[in-house]
């Protein structure tokens, strides 16, 4: 009894960390976190100490230096990868973009989207198709949502000529966690030597939320954000590339951050490492606040015992969810994720109860594809919490 009172304590005085949890039951996470206070508080002092000593000065450029290798290595830290592996960014479309434009196609090569990925992944994806006569497949994931094998799925779409496989680690609409080391595994052992397949994989809603050894999955390009499951502030994200994948990806956007400068400021090269996907100036004190952002979890435990509170507050929604006789969760057995979607079975919009759920004070969203509401928990939801929105949906049902 000493050790259920003494985590809830811990928890609730976790959650005073979260101010914006003071008047709101939060279930948008998968959309964006929460800010802590001492990210806000750290913003904040950040950006008055570079109008303090002047914001192009050379104690601020030594401290922006400083502040970005710092960032650069907390994120490889909690991702278990290199710093030189990752490239700073604003956010995952960035970070998917630098991959989809950085290779060099062939008219005929093939790019392997799954059926639930983002519009803005589909959309970059079709304009590479038009401009360089990339043929672009989609295979049917969301059929194995109860039933079947990604994989094998994934697998059967593979040709000789596809060089690029696009997927979620967590798919944003249904919150089905892929089997991701096993679908890179099949597509290495699928791949000619002449053609190999790489592997682009939108994380965001994986990073801050799995545990992650990005040394160990095996992807190419892995592009996540600080502002979701991370709760840093918007413009702040990253983007993996795998060592062996670094030397055959381009850049495309270009500026002084990515490359190296003779004594005259003339450009000879690239930078040896992620940083050459960077371009120019960026709002750095939001780094400092990302940086935050990750040590407040850190102090809460670790990424696994992080991940293990998610699935255990993410099961308890979806049971009490499936409790009412007007709701279907879209997954069948517990989520392995903190993303819960269901759907009506009554006449009700689904955007008019999400709208007089937030009249309430519980903020959640609708998808289109397919038409649901999803709910997304962190580890630090409360159960308290949850019961009420539960209560709320049944009665307005």
């Amino acid at each position: 009894m000493t050790d259920i009172s003494g985590a809830s304590t811990h928890l609730q005085h976790h959650r005073q960390q979260f101010p914006a949890l003071a008047n709101k039951a939060y279930f948008n996470f998968g959309g964006q976190g929460l800010l802590p206070t001492r990210s806000l508080t750290a913003i904040q002092q950040a950006y008055e100490y570079t109008q303090d000593h002047g914001p192009f000065s050379g104690k601020v450029n030594e401290w922006r230096l400083a502040q970005t290798g710092q960032l650069r290595g907390a994120i490889a830290s909690e991702l278990r990868t290199p710093p030189e592996t990752i490239t700073l960014t604003e956010n995952v479309t960035v970070g998917c973009n630098i991959a989809f434009w950085g290779i060099d196609w062939q008219v005929g090569d093939r790019i392997l989207l799954t059926d639930c990925e983002h519009p803005g992944i589909v959309a970059t994806a079709e304009e590479i198709g038009r401009r360089f006569g990339v043929e672009v497949s989609t295979c049917p994931i969301m059929a194995t949502l109860n039933q079947g094998d990604p994989t094998a799925v994934i697998q059967q779409h593979l040709t000789p000529r596809t060089r690029l496989v696009v997927l979620s680690h967590i798919l944003w609409n249904t919150g089905q966690v892929l089997p991701l080391k096993e679908i890179v595994e099949t597509c290495r052992n699928t791949a000619t030597e002449n053609t190999p397949i790489r592997i682009l994989v939108d994380a965001a809603q994986s990073v801050g939320s799995l545990p992650l050894n990005l040394s160990e999955l095996g992807v190419d390009f892995y592009a996540f954000t600080g502002h979701k499951w991370w709760c840093g502030p918007a413009g702040v994200g990253g983007l993996y590339v795998k060592p062996d994948a670094l030397e055959h990806l381009h850049p495309t956007f270009i500026g002084w951050r990515g490359i190296l400068m003779d004594k005259t400021a003339k450009p000879i090269g690239w930078k040896p490492d992620g940083q050459r996907f960077e371009v120019a100036t960026s709002a750095y004190p939001l780094y400092v606040g990302l940086r935050e952002a990750i040590a407040t979890h850190q102090q809460w435990g670790t990424d696994q015992s992080r991940y293990e509170q998610i699935c255990q507050r993410s099961q308890y929604l979806w049971q009490r969810l499936s409790e009412l006789n007007s709701v279907r969760c879209l997954l069948n057995s517990p989520p392995q994720a903190g993303l819960v979607s269901f759907v009506l079975t009554d006449s009700t919009p689904s955007s008019q109860l999400v709208n007089q759920l937030e009249d309430k004070g519980f903020q959640l969203r609708t998808l289109r594809d397919p038409d649901c509401i999803r709910a997304c928990v962190h580890y630090f939801t409360d159960y308290e919490e949850m019961d009420r929105l539960v209560d709320a949906i049944a009665n307005q049902l």
